[in-house]
């Protein structure tokens, strides 16, 4: 693993957080138990203490050094430490043999090494001093060397549990940063035989619903999709150029005519026009491509304007009116009084209705009705005209771009009409179909509502 990989950095932030939860349980354990211990011994050592003042505030100073002699003798608190001295700190009566040295008095506990007599070494204690009213100085105290000592050996035990933990961190970091390389291996080689050219392969996502396998179906679908663009480019490629050939023949065919026909004017403006004319018709198929390329690419979405499609609809119905009237056919809407005012590219959306009219002039029979209806979740745009249809089998064919059935490749167009229709429902976010009119053929075009 590199330093700056991002495996590495993981498996680091894995084992740091393992050490620092390690540490603070251990480090944590510790602290509670000698708290623990503490509050327990400064708890017994105030009892003795108020249990010792009462006797010398009841009885005087003779009944509390008897008070004192009789428990040390009795031993009824195990590990109790009492003490009585006079004013200069001399013994009275008591456990230990004289006052500690620089022992000072104070209201809480303090910590202290003392040697009881009949005791080999000193012992840690929690004591705690009092002055009395008449001059007199007392102290009380526990033992806790069994404790500390215990307490130590649980430390040590702690030590090692750390130093086992920190081990544990360091295995668990290195197997996390495994396993994260090993989930991401399968989508980079997927990536990098695309890079290569190979889009057959394909990531397990196993059907998890973690986010390895996410990113495996996020890949898969990329790859799916990039292996279908490139499909259909080399479908559109292989049609374009099989389908442009014939215009630009005839181009070349016009040019050639004007050239042999220079001594004769009329002759060649007739030729020139006519290679304009096929110019023309090369333009618009370039950017006819050019607008189903950039409406499959979603450009266009900032174009977006409210648009009141029935009056598009009506707009459309006035401008094909007469050709229709001149074909001895008839255009009407139908739009049963829908209201829709929505946000859409005009000018790509009436194109692509245009389009469809324009086929149903060239290829279809009877009238033409322009529909809409709406539903709480979209809308349908349709052109729908009584001609033979087309066949379900050639509906696919006739959607993709530079598609031409065997009944339209004698004319004069490119294949086009549909597909940009397809690539105009996709820009908006809905699909187009083909249906059976019964008779004739209907062009759904279905947009989603509130699709932005």
């Amino acid at each position: 693993m590199k330093p700056t990989s991002t495996t590495t950095r993981l498996a680091v932030l894995v084992f740091g957080f393992q050490v620092v939860s390690a540490a603070t349980l251990v480090i944590g354990l510790g602290a509670y138990v000698r708290w623990e211990v503490t509050a327990e011994a400064d708890g017994a050592v105030r009892v003795m203490r108020e249990d010792l003042l009462s006797v010398y505030a009841r009885d005087g100073l003779r009944a509390l050094a008897r008070a004192i002699d009789d428990r040390a003798t009795r031993r009824a608190t195990p590990g109790a430490v009492m003490l009585l001295a006079d004013r200069d700190f001399t013994r009275m009566a008591g456990t230990l043999a004289a006052w500690p040295r620089d022992l000072s008095g104070g209201r809480t506990p303090i910590d202290a090494t003392l040697l009881r007599p009949g005791k080999d070494q000193s012992e840690s204690m929690r004591v705690m001093t009092t002055r009395l009213p008449d001059g007199t100085h007392l102290l009380t105290g526990m033992v806790v060397q069994g404790e500390l000592r215990a307490l130590a050996a649980v430390g040590e035990a702690s030590a090692a549990a750390l130093v086992l933990a920190i081990l544990l961190a360091l295995v668990t970091a290195l197997v996390s940063a495994r396993l994260f390389d090993a989930q991401l291996a399968e989508p980079i080689e997927a990536l990098e035989s695309a890079r290569r050219g190979d889009l057959a392969q394909r990531v397990d996502d196993g059907g998890g619903t973690d986010a390895f396998a996410a990113l495996g179906r996020v890949v898969n679908t990329t790859l799916d999709r990039l292996q279908g663009l490139i499909a259909e480019l080399k479908l559109a490629t292989d049609a374009m150029a099989h389908d442009l050939k014939s215009p630009i023949t005839r181009l070349r065919s016009a040019l050639d005519h004007a050239d042999r026909a220079l001594a004769d004017p009329d002759a060649a403006r007739i030729a020139l026009r006519r290679a304009q004319d096929e110019g023309t018709r090369l333009l618009g198929v370039v950017d006819t491509a050019l607008s189903i390329s950039r409406a499959q690419a979603g450009i266009g979405r900032d174009s977006f304007r409210a648009v009141d499609l029935p009056a598009m609809l009506e707009d459309l119905a006035e401008i094909y009116g007469p050709l229709a009237e001149d074909a001895g056919r008839s255009i009407a809407v139908a739009a049963d009084g829908v209201t829709a005012v929505v946000p859409v590219h005009r000018e790509l959306l009436g194109q692509a209705l245009g389009n469809l009219i324009d086929n149903s002039l060239k290829y279809g029979a009877g009238a033409i009705r322009l529909t809409l209806a709406r539903t709480d979740t979209r809308l349908e745009l349709g052109v729908i005209d009584e001609g033979t249809g087309i066949a379900p089998q050639d509906r696919e064919t006739a959607l993709r771009k530079f598609g031409r059935l065997d009944a339209a490749r004698s004319g004069t167009g490119a294949g086009l009409g549909l597909s940009l229709v397809a690539a105009v429902a996709h820009l908006h976010g809905g699909e187009v179909s083909l249906r059976d009119a019964e008779p004739g053929l209907a062009v759904c075009l279905a947009l989603p509502i509130g699709f932005s």
